[in-house]
């Protein structure tokens, strides 16, 4: 495959996200299986500062432009495909995230260029690249090739661990200017800040998670005591942020959060694949569910064939007899 490998780095108010340090470090891989260069593409206004926590990439290609403050789709994928065209990049690795929904609509379009979906896993092999990519919400999986470049990839988070995509010296910055059209149909108003006084399940080391099989939102307040009692939190699956039973930011899962604390209990949570993509990269994951067939103990170190709250309830008893 000809052509470096990029990664769209993605910046919100000075800082990279996470989702760019874990494609970063998968785009270190491939690169150096090509024999490539690795480079970072930074989109953005008065963002160049940002750019040195990207030492993992041989170079960084940083555009600057009022139009792109924001990351508007619309405007990022003209400025990538203007990019793109003058530089001929072999892959573009492009971290899926709220954020980068519309752009990944629209590169590919814009460049006529294939859309790797879903990428949960990438390999050199003969010369060339294959792709795991997820399908039916992560109910099956499929090997793709990538044939001549650009081949556009949208990399699931967790694909990597973030630290392994930082380190390294600041790298070398070139300010390039993407001949683009500015404007269209889509504009930015405004940034809304999530209600504050509720806890970030991402940066968590202990989390209970709750499903339906605890019966009902009273049973909620057993899990919340365990959580207590391991210094952590509470979260759940879709059903049960659906139901109200917990605010939409304590969901986990491909349409929630991803999550990888040190210790992880599923409590009435069967294991659909829209949920065990969020967090089965918990260092320790205990399953407790009355169902012995159920989807969680594939994903779980150890698993409990019993009823999740009288698990919780003697687990939380526990840890506080251990804590003396």
């Amino acid at each position: 495959m000809a052509g470096n490998v990029w990664i769209v780095a993605e910046s919100w108010k000075g800082s990279i996200s996470d989702a760019t340090y874990e494609a970063l470090a998968l785009g270190r891989e491939l690169a150096d299986g090509l024999g490539v260069r690795l480079e970072a593409v930074l989109l953005g206004h008065g963002a160049r500062a940002a750019a040195a926590s990207l030492g993992r990439a041989d170079g960084v290609l940083y555009v600057d432009h009022p139009a792109l403050a924001d990351g508007v789709g619309e405007e990022t994928s003209r400025a990538l495909a203007a990019l793109a065209a003058a530089r001929g990049p072999g892959l573009i690795l492009v971290p899926t995230t709220n954020v980068s929904w519309d752009l990944l609509g629209l590169l590919p379009a814009r460049l006529e260029a294939p859309l790797v979906n879903f990428c949960r896993e990438a390999v050199v092999s003969g010369g060339g690249v294959e792709f795991t990519s997820l399908l039916y919400g992560g109910k099956m999986a499929a090997t793709v090739g990538a044939g001549a470049g650009p081949v556009v990839v949208a990399v699931l988070p967790g694909v990597r661990p973030a630290e392994a995509g930082k380190g390294g010296a600041a790298p070398a910055v070139e300010e390039v200017v993407a001949d683009f059209v500015v404007g269209g149909g889509v504009r930015w108003l405004e940034y809304e800040e999530p209600e504050a006084g509720d806890v970030d399940i991402t940066q968590q080391d202990f989390l209970v998670a709750v499903g339906r099989g605890i019966s009902n939102e009273a049973n909620v307040e057993v899990a919340e005591e365990l959580a207590a009692a391991l210094g952590g939190a509470v979260c759940g699956s879709r059903p049960v942020i659906d139901q109200g039973w917990l605010p939409l930011v304590r969901q986990v899962g491909k349409s929630g959060a991803t999550v990888k604390p040190r210790f992880y209990v599923a409590a009435g949570i069967s294991g659909a694949p829209e949920h065990t993509e969020g967090m089965k990269d918990a260092e320790l994951i205990v399953a407790v569910n009355m169902d012995p067939s159920a989807p969680i103990f594939s994903v779980a170190h150890y698993g409990i064939v019993e009823d999740a709250t009288d698990v919780l309830e003697a687990l939380a008893e526990a840890v506080r007899k251990r804590k003396g």
